[in-house]
């Protein structure tokens, strides 16, 4: 193989048809040239893992001790490198509640890196939410969704504002909801008081995305079906889902993906600057956000506070918890979140002529070993095949 061209042979590989045993990737500078052939030596010998693509997170407000909210640009690359690091190849930012202004500061930053390709993107989650479900958002910042405020924050980012989530209950919701429609920006549902039958509005209108769905709005009553209930029932609304244990029961996320299947389900992180860190204090925007044993909340105790959740581990437990296969798991965490973009023809799927953004994971365990991103090996080296008989071993992460 060339420094430009190398070829992973004898992994299983999870591809839009279905798992292969055995096979083999060409990869030519950022791109997948090849899958299949005879191998050949130099091959790089990936028996006993599974390759996957690499995962997309449309819903993610940092990590590694940095946020996406903080309006600087190396706290954000810290961010985007933490979750790259656990196999997120494509990530949005998403903010969190300010004030107009400052906010809209924030995304002229975070545009200048979906620009230089470390983002793909921008998710506004707030201020436009309601007060009675806002959650980890600081009340007394939200503001109604006032179309123009909304086209405020939209203009901000300059092209690149991807999802915005609000309460279409609100004053100047189901117009919002359709002004981005328009714009081509995706509006979601989420944070909301919303019954349902203004859900259903909310749809009508064009929204698509249930931000976290049952996390901070109404459950499901009997006479009450509330927004839970329209949103999964609709084939044109894709579901977000927390799968990090804390966020949802694992029966109830079954329930989703009997109701509604991975190809409308995107897995999440919903994570703030905790992710792969350590128990502590830790900003969410103007908020203060104590984690303890991996659970963050609001340092006054009334609401969970995001996640410190990584893609890898919510893919680990979608097999091993929730009895998804690869496949599905494969389709929830690549494909659909993907698609959702617009990125589809480059990334969510391993096929010839996409990015070269893949996943190594251990066979057996499904412990993430390697990440690869247009081609290079994160840290610089690629893994090495386990000897007969032993787990496999991480060489690429350390």
């Amino acid at each position: 193989m060339t420094a430009d061209r190398t070829a992973l042979a004898g992994a299983r590989l999870v591809l839009p048809g279905g798992t292969v045993d055995g096979g083999r990737i060409t990869i030519e500078g950022e791109r997948i040239t090849a899958l299949g052939g005879p191998n050949e030596p130099g091959d790089l010998d990936l028996t006993g893992y599974t390759v996957v693509p690499g995962f997309v997170d449309l819903h993610v407000h940092g990590g590694g001790g940095a946020s996406y909210a903080s309006g600087i640009a190396e706290e954000a690359l810290k961010a985007a490198r933490t979750h790259l690091e656990h196999g997120t190849t494509t990530t949005i930012a998403s903010t969190v509640t300010g004030e107009i202004d400052e906010v809209a500061r924030q995304a002229a930053v975070l545009s200048e890196l979906v620009e230089d390709g470390t983002l793909a993107g921008i998710h506004f989650e707030g201020p436009f939410i309601s007060p009675g479900r806002c959650g980890a958002h600081r009340p007394d910042l939200l503001r109604d969704p006032d179309p123009a405020l909304v086209r405020k924050l939209v203009d901000a980012a300059r092209g690149h504002a991807k999802m915005v989530t609000l309460a279409p209950e609100l004053p100047g919701g189901l117009d919002s909801v359709r002004m981005l429609a328009d714009l081509g920006v995706i509006a979601a549902v989420g944070h909301t008081d919303s019954d349902y039958a203004k859900t259903l509005e909310a749809i009508e209108a064009g929204a698509t995305v249930a931000t976290h769905l049952f996390n901070a709005m109404p459950g499901i009553a009997h006479r009450a079906p509330g927004p839970i209930v329209a949103l999964l029932e609709d084939e044109r609304v894709t579901v977000e889902l927390i799968n990090d244990g804390i966020h949802l029961h694992p029966s109830v996320l079954d329930l989703a993906y009997g109701t509604a299947g991975a190809s409308r389900v995107a897995l999440i992180t919903d994570a703030m600057g905790a992710a792969g860190m350590g128990d502590g204090l830790y900003p969410l925007g103007p908020l203060q956000v104590e984690v303890k044993a991996g659970v963050a909340m609001l340092t006054d105790g009334s609401s969970i506070a995001g996640s410190t959740l990584t893609l890898d581990v919510a893919f680990k437990r979608s097999v091993t918890v929730n009895g998804l296969t690869p496949d599905q798991a494969v389709e929830s965490l690549c494909a659909v979140p993907a698609r959702l973009l617009g990125l589809a023809d480059s990334v969510g799927s391993l096929e010839t002529g996409k990015n070269a953004d893949l996943v190594v994971l251990d066979s057996d365990s499904y412990d993430l070993v390697a990440v690869m991103r247009r081609g290079r090996w994160i840290t610089g080296e690629a893994p090495t095949a386990p000897r007969a008989g032993q787990p496999a071993a991480a060489s690429a992460r350390r």
